[in-house]
């Protein structure tokens, strides 16, 4: 009959074997993220090339080992101040730098320093839910990311790859905090005081640093103590680094 369907010697339907266009996963921002639901890059596309900021050794090398395990990331640096990090931007031009927020300056001078080593890359920051210095850097226009450090890898590698996508991704619970913390009070000048003043140094030897005379730095840290409401200039440090002012010093 001319609707048979042709069998096999055993009488039975023969296999048809069919391609399916590749089904694109959404995932949600609000719900959990598995592993098997995480986007991957197109075929075809080069890997996201991603240069790590971190200044703790151990860290660095298990982010860097977790996101390599990625098959569409590939870490082409890792280093550990943003001094280091800046060369390697114009070296290396990743697609996006991953920085510790604790190696960034409050006033923003650290990100605008990536970011005009490798214009065309994306920054995704690392910070604490309990970190003030989020309002620092979290609604810069020049950050492209925002993410807990509690964050799980998975997590992590689904930023990076927005990110590069060109996305721009904020945690909330960072949001939230950056909404309550203060912006830096200080003039640039009394910023460099400050870094000067965080190696403990007397008022002479800040005046010779910084080419002022020592009552002139005597009167800007007169100032500091003041906007901050400490008693001293250990606490007056202290609290700066505390609220984001001033960067932590690498470890």
């Amino acid at each position: 009959m001319g609707n048979d369907v042709p069998r096999d010697v055993d009488g039975r339907l023969p296999r048809i074997s069919a391609s399916y266009p590749p089904v694109h996963t959404t995932v949600r921002r609000d719900s959990p993220v598995r592993e098997d639901t995480i986007p991957v890059r197109a075929p075809g596309r080069h890997p996201v090339r991603v240069l790590l900021v971190e200044g703790m050794n151990l860290l660095r090398g298990a982010l860097a080992a977790a996101l390599s395990a990625e098959g569409d990331l590939q870490v082409t640096g890792a280093v550990g101040t943003v001094d280091e990090a800046v060369p390697a931007a114009r070296a290396l031009r990743p697609d996006v730098t991953v920085v510790n927020i604790d190696l960034l300056a409050g006033d923003g001078t650290s990100v605008r320093r990536l970011v005009e080593a490798a214009p065309d890359c994306g920054t995704l920051v690392l910070a604490s839910s309990s970190d003030a210095r989020a309002m620092c850097v979290a609604f810069d226009p020049k950050v492209r990311g925002f993410v807990g450090k509690d964050a799980a890898p998975v997590r992590l590698a689904d930023s990076i790859r927005r990110v590069a996508d060109g996305e721009r991704v904020v945690d909330p619970a960072l949001v939230t905090v950056a909404r309550r913390a203060r912006p830096n009070p200080f003039t640039p000048r009394q910023r460099d005081i400050l870094r000067v003043m965080a190696q403990g140094l007397p008022s002479a030897e800040i005046a010779a640093q910084l080419r002022l005379t020592k009552g002139t730095v005597d009167n800007y840290i007169s100032t500091i103590i003041r906007k901050t409401g400490t008693r001293n200039r250990l606490e007056a440090v202290r609290h700066a680094e505390e609220s984001g002012w001033l960067p932590v010093p690498s470890r």
